[in-house]
């Protein structure tokens, strides 16, 4: 084997020697980082678990004659170990090189780390390991958003029969008038769904019909726009956008998602209205008693609008 691929399938740590910046820096390294991960892109990887491991070196800033042997003073291990364990609790994700880049942003907010090499394998898809690796330098985009920067919007829970309200309209005009951003959800439409056996199967079919919803309720009222994405959601909140939420991809990619049955409709938004970190939630129409919610709320920001 030539040293140029022995070096490419070496330890990160390895590879940060052969490419040394200007100035050597300190290391830091973290070593074959073991973690039962639901992961992939094949419906095969969803629903169930496998391992991944991490290797991770991190250049850092030599440290000033003043350490004293003082943890604190230092680029931790915790913090590598800690930014992983982040980036897995955020969202369920489908490829390693997403996992790997927000890995490596997590560790380059820490003031000593200046770049860093994210080697991320899987190990149960076939005889050998399969992974994906990266290098992430310090820049300037490496900060932490501070709490002025987040947006908090207001959650409007729509009933079916809210949707077909001829009021409709003038509630879109009164959300549009208002400079805090707008997230609707819907429940599923009164018709019957189709049952599948397998329980994600079923899963599916009901949150496609929440998205069904969502659909109709944009083609009556064309403010309206329908997102997935926590990325179309944030843009959608800077952007003065009313968005109508379609819940299958922030759902089944969730880590921590919602424990009670997707049916539950109001309980479905209450748990997304946390996920937004919303600054009010409403539910137009009739519902069901909140106090009766699985979720912890506070109840005092739950206000239901008579039709």
């Amino acid at each position: 084997m030539s040293s140029e691929i022995a070096q490419a399938f070496d330890h990160p740590d390895a590879r940060s020697r052969a490419t040394l910046l200007d100035s050597p820096l300190d290391r830091i390294s973290l070593r074959d980082h073991i973690v039962d991960v639901e992961i992939g892109a094949f419906q095969a990887e969803r629903g169930t678990t496998q391992r991944i491991s991490f290797n991770v070196v991190v250049e850092v800033l030599p440290t000033s004659d003043d350490v004293d042997d003082d943890v604190d003073k230092i680029l931790s291990y915790d913090k590598v170990t800690e930014a992983i364990t982040i980036a897995l609790r955020e969202e369920r994700l489908n490829l390693l090189e997403t996992l790997a880049d927000r890995v490596a942003e997590r560790i380059l907010w820490e003031p000593q780390a200046q770049r860093t090499f994210v080697r991320i394998e899987k190990l149960d898809r076939g005889s050998g390991a399969l992974g994906v690796e990266i290098v992430r330098s310090k820049s300037k985009q490496n900060v932490v958003c501070s709490e002025e920067t987040i947006v908090r919007p207001t959650v409007i829970f729509l009933t079916n029969e809210a949707i077909g309200s001829a009021h409709l309209k003038g509630w879109i005009d009164q959300l549009k008038a208002t400079p805090t951003p707008t997230l609707i959800c819907v429940g599923a439409p009164q018709v019957a769904t189709p049952k599948a056996q397998a329980a994600l199967a079923q899963r599916r079919i009901e949150l496609l019909a929440i998205e069904q919803n969502a659909w109709v309720l944009a083609a009556n009222e064309t403010r309206c726009v329908v997102v997935e994405t926590r990325t179309e959601l944030d843009w959608a909140m800077k952007n003065a956008q009313v968005s109508v939420w379609a819940p299958s991809k922030i759902v089944l990619d969730a880590v921590d998602g919602p424990s009670s049955d997707v049916n539950d409709a109001l309980d479905l938004a209450l748990w997304f209205a946390q996920e937004m970190e919303a600054e009010r939630f409403i539910a137009v129409g009739e519902i069901v008693n909140p106090v009766n919610s699985s979720m912890k709320v506070d109840l005092r920001k739950v206000t239901e609008v008579e039709l």
